[in-house]
């Protein structure tokens, strides 16, 4: 076997691997849904959602941090210059105090990948108004 046919092979195997692995999953809204359950004793999301404990999530995607009208943040968060998008929300999910140290989100955050990646599916789903 030559050497360019060995890499070659080599290479597909690792990308087959990554695929099997689950890199690059969009998530899953249905699981997002349930894993929800832990947030909603704070936030709320949908068309009849309201500020509560914490800000309504709808329309998150695209939104910069502390600005949902209505809803009192820290000034950490008005301040951090984050504008939400899959990798930011993700990495700031996984560890909310780490991200944006002086958040008054006081939740642990979700150590598994899937939980993120499910999550971020279910909560980019809604719009800004709510409607999916």
């Amino acid at each position: 076997m030559r050497l360019d046919s060995i890499a070659a092979f080599a290479a597909f195997g690792l990308f087959a691997s990554a695929a099997w692995a689950g890199v690059g999953d969009p998530g899953d809204p249905e699981a997002g849904a349930k894993i929800f359950q832990k947030c909603h004793a704070c936030h709320n999301i949908g068309p009849d959602a309201k500020n509560a404990v914490g800000p309504v999530l709808n329309g998150i995607k695209g939104r910069k941090a502390g600005t949902y009208p209505g809803f009192n943040y820290s000034d950490a968060n008005k301040n951090s210059g984050i504008t939400w998008d899959e990798a930011t929300f993700k990495e700031y999910i996984a560890a909310p105090q780490k991200k944006i140290p002086g958040t008054k989100m006081t939740f642990p955050g979700l150590p598994n990948e899937k939980d993120r990646d499910d999550i971020w599916a279910y909560e980019s789903s809604f719009k800004e108004d709510g409607s999916r």
